[in-house]
């Protein structure tokens, strides 16, 4: 896929409506640039001009800021910013709730202020205004599917509905885990904890969590984060469900039925 990036833009004196934000995750995952592929491809299809960072893009410095190092945070914060700034970029999509939230929530006060859409919001608005049309009879008709709240959408930044507003126009029999939205169990790789040893206890969160989707029955687990979809997948593994579940980006469902 060839995607432009803003320097490629700059150089033909061009400028695009919206910068696509890919995060480490979908930069360096190999799951995760699945996601990306699948958002990239949707933009693609409906036509919209957007643009990468590439090269440029560097950690929004999330996991440093919470793990406790509040100096490589705000050396990251401002050099991203700057290179925002001098961009004059105004509006930002991500896939990332991480990203998301710490580009929403944190770049303000540093001097960093952007429009901040989630991709699942923004997928909502494109089926919203008709942008997006599903095929007929689609790859997920009448499959069963959950969906795992990210912390950093749901709690910390109260979107709830986007996601299953996404799930419904799938025509897919959506079912809720016991616990979710604002009740939602966390996945166990937020707050930096994907990348610390773990601590003593009986079970691992994330196949505490897997086992409450794989109790819904439902054929898929959708998810809008990669850290949650790392934490699923494992968990899925862990339960030996592979072969019955799959865990899926809201974006990869959409890609794959338009």
């Amino acid at each position: 896929m060839h995607i432009p990036t803003m320097a490629e833009m700059v150089a033909n004196g061009d400028s695009p409506d919206i910068l696509f934000w890919v995060g480490c995750s979908g930069s360096f995952d190999q799951r995760a640039q699945k996601i990306t592929k699948a958002f990239a491809t949707i933009l693609n299809k409906v036509e919209i001009k957007y643009a990468i960072l590439g090269k440029e893009e560097m950690c929004t410095g999330d996991p440093a800021r919470r793990a406790g190092n509040e100096f490589m945070f705000q050396m990251m914060a401002y050099q991203n910013i700057q290179l925002l700034n001098n961009y004059n970029i105004k509006k930002i999509v991500t896939a990332c709730p991480h990203c998301f939230n710490t580009l929403k929530n944190e770049y303000p006060e540093l001097g960093g202020n952007y429009e901040v859409i989630h991709h699942t919001l923004f997928l909502q608005q494109l089926i919203d205004e008709g942008k997006i049309k599903m095929k007929e009879g689609g790859s997920f008709k009448g499959k069963k599917i959950t969906y795992h709240d990210s912390c950093y959408l749901g709690r910390a930044n109260n979107i709830y509905e986007a996601p299953r507003k996404v799930l419904e126009a799938l025509d897919t029999e959506l079912i809720e885990m016991k616990r979710c939205r604002s009740n939602g169990l966390c996945c166990g790789a937020g707050g930096a904890q994907m990348f610390k040893e773990e601590e003593k206890g009986d079970t691992r969160i994330n196949i505490e969590r897997s086992k409450e989707a794989i109790g819904t029955n439902a054929n898929i687990i959708a998810t809008a984060c990669p850290f949650c979809n790392t934490m699923m997948t494992d968990g899925i593994k862990a339960n030996e469900k592979e072969d019955t579940v799959q865990v899926m980006d809201i974006a990869e469902l959409i890609a794959a039925s338009i």
